[in-house]
């Protein structure tokens, strides 16, 4: 179960599950059992909760799919909107995460293998103010590689939302999968990751790689500082304030690319533009990729 403890004095406090609506004060996490205690939960709401308002954190066992949980609870409050006004705290940012997660999807409905112990799988649900937000999945992909290799050497960025270990195998380490819901007023953002921790197979790259230690709980510590910082900018900025530095870590610009856009099947990437744009230059000239699977084909092509 989900555990929380309402925000009380502590001789109050007791931990509670999650079902249906939440009590109004039901937004701070302890460490009540052994399972919060190894995420380090209350560590992280310390760091996160000055950021982020009305911000609760929950540690599953076993679920389905963070995405779809915290779209599902979104849709149920949206349903409550018809009938009564949607308080602020129905909205409030919380961070879901699954140790095990069975029914993780990726990109174009497609499915997110994980193994518990082995993967981190979690969602961020918070309301975001800005109303264009393209680029928004270029953004967290580049705050999570910033916060797990700062220097830059490991981990590269493949539009739109991957990481890839920068060491030439075309290997995934990491997904992104950003949902959208309207609730009164607010547009809402469900942000889910999953990154592989530890290896699953000979043709998917791990965090272990880079960090041999690293466990779950280590990465979700390490990463979810950055993350908050970087999506309060880019409510602020936009992706604007990304493009240098996820042009550092771009891993297709320069290469020959086959796409699935009828506009431009094949063509050389040349960066992101700042609206998170793939720029492919193809035989009818410059050519913006706005949406579409790319694919990365070793093809020699004469420009």
């Amino acid at each position: 179960m989900p555990l929380r403890l309402p925000r009380v004095p502590p001789h109050h406090a007791g931990p509670q599950a999650w079902a249906g609506e939440l009590p109004q004060s039901l937004t701070m996490v302890r460490a009540t059992s052994s399972r919060l205690a190894k995420w380090g939960t209350q560590a992280l709401w310390d760091v996160l909760s000055p950021h982020l308002p009305g911000l609760s954190i929950e540690v599953v066992e076993r679920m389905g799919s963070t995405n779809g949980e915290l779209v599902e609870r979104l849709r149920v409050v949206a349903s409550s909107g018809r009938s009564r006004e949607v308080r602020a705290d129905d909205l409030n940012p919380c961070l879901l995460v699954a140790e095990h997660q069975t029914q993780g999807r990726g990109r174009l409905g497609r499915a997110w293998e994980s193994s518990a112990g082995a993967s981190l799988t979690f969602s961020l649900s918070l309301p975001l103010q800005r109303a264009d937000w393209s680029g928004l999945s270029l953004a967290v992909g580049l705050c999570v590689a910033e916060a797990l290799d700062p220097e830059g050497q490991h981990l590269g960025l493949k539009w739109p939302n991957d990481l890839w270990l920068r060491d030439g195998s075309h290997r995934k380490l990491g997904g992104i999968l950003i949902e959208a819901l309207t609730v009164g007023q607010v547009r809402v953002a469900v942000i889910g990751i999953g990154l592989n921790i530890q290896p699953l197979g000979p043709s998917v790259a791990a965090l272990s790689e880079v960090h041999p230690g690293a466990t779950a709980p280590w990465a979700l510590a390490k990463l979810m500082p950055r993350l908050v910082q970087g999506l309060q900018a880019f409510d602020h900025t936009g992706f604007g304030g990304f493009v240098e530095a996820y042009a550092k870590r771009d891993i297709l610009r320069g290469r020959t690319l086959t796409t699935t856009d009828p506009g431009c099947l094949l063509g050389l990437a040349e960066g992101v533009d700042v609206d998170g744009a793939l720029l492919l230059r193809g035989d009818a000239g410059p050519h913006r990729i706005v949406s579409g699977e790319v694919s990365v084909r070793p093809v020699q092509v004469a420009y």
